[in-house]
């Protein structure tokens, strides 16, 4: 799987399980949700995540799209 893919699934698992939170525990989890979020808008505009970091250094590559000229 390559970084843009396992960006988009750590994304989705951490909000649906900070969704989870917020009802079973408590409502502050939807500020982890926001933050997750505006990570994603903000990567959006500058093509940078700090996941992305993480995932480069556990070895996984990047998509050979029209973004990675």
């Amino acid at each position: 799987m390559t970084i843009e893919r396992y960006l988009r699934l750590i994304a989705g698992i951490f909000i649906i399980a900070s969704l989870m939170l917020s009802l079973v525990h408590s409502g502050y989890w939807l500020i982890f949700t926001a933050f997750v979020g505006l990570n994603l808008l903000q990567s959006s505009f500058t093509n940078w995540c700090p996941m992305m970091t993480f995932l480069k250094a556990f070895g996984a590559v990047p998509c050979r799209g029209a973004d990675s000229r």
